[in-house]
């Protein structure tokens, strides 16, 4: 008689990776760089409309900045995968002997003695040949597989996203408070989103939120410093 499992399947966040790197990459640098760039501006004395203008300016071309980049980056990784899965595919056709060899090698390092090893490869090549020299030789999976379109939109969507928050502030708050309020909402935006990507992932939440908002932080002290300098030099 079979034996029936029913203890529930543990659910594991790797499978996350591609779009949580890619949505927490871009609501970051959505947040933070629309941020810099007005707390930046209006530190040079410049008023709320230039302000605002520079804002959405830097969200727009910081968006498409995103998307272009991560998929360009994201396509060569992907390139790069195709091209070693069509090399390690032709060998498998033209070598399947050294190409056993070669599996059965790498799960005696992982701890199998020669003979189980062998087994191993044997059933695993028996079943889905390409797919296990993939996922044990070149270290490729479903969960890490390169997917550039994702990763482009998720980046872009994301960065609007985050980049929107400073901008509603900057609507919001009064002229005379615009550098501080934008500064602490940023820090407080930031240290949610720290705390979002931790729990998404399983991190540890204080870390992740201490992290992201002391960069933020510092990110934006240096551009607005920047910005009074220029201020007062014109």
């Amino acid at each position: 008689m079979p034996v029936v499992n029913n203890q529930p399947r543990e659910q594991h966040r790797t499978d996350r990776i591609g779009w949580l790197r890619a949505s927490v990459l871009g609501a970051n640098d959505g947040i933070l760089s629309t941020a810099s760039l007005v707390v930046g501006v209006a530190a040079s004395h410049a008023p709320r409309g230039s302000v605002l203008i520079a804002g959405v300016a830097g969200l727009v071309a910081g968006a498409m900045s995103m998307a272009a980049g991560e998929y360009v980056s994201v396509s060569s990784q992907a390139d790069t995968e195709k091209a070693d899965l069509a090399r390690e595919r032709r060998e498998l056709i033209e070598d399947p002997v050294s190409e056993h060899d070669e599996l059965t090698a790498i799960y005696v390092e992982r701890g199998l003695d020669s003979l189980l090893a062998r087994q191993v490869a044997t059933q695993l090549m028996a079943h889905d040949a390409l797919g296990a020299h993939a996922r044990d030789e070149l270290g490729i999976s479903v969960n890490s597989i390169a997917r550039p379109v994702q990763a482009a939109l998720a980046s872009a969507v994301t960065f609007s996203v985050g980049g929107a928050m400073p901008l509603l502030i900057i609507l919001l708050a009064p002229a005379a408070w615009l550098i501080p309020v934008v500064f602490g909402a940023t820090l407080v935006f930031l240290a949610g989103l720290g705390a979002f990507g931790a729990i998404a992932g399983g991190a540890p939440l204080l870390r992740a939120a201490v992290r992201v908002t002391f960069w933020g932080a510092l990110a934006m002290g240096v551009t607005a410093a920047v910005g009074a300098l220029f201020g007062a030099v014109v």
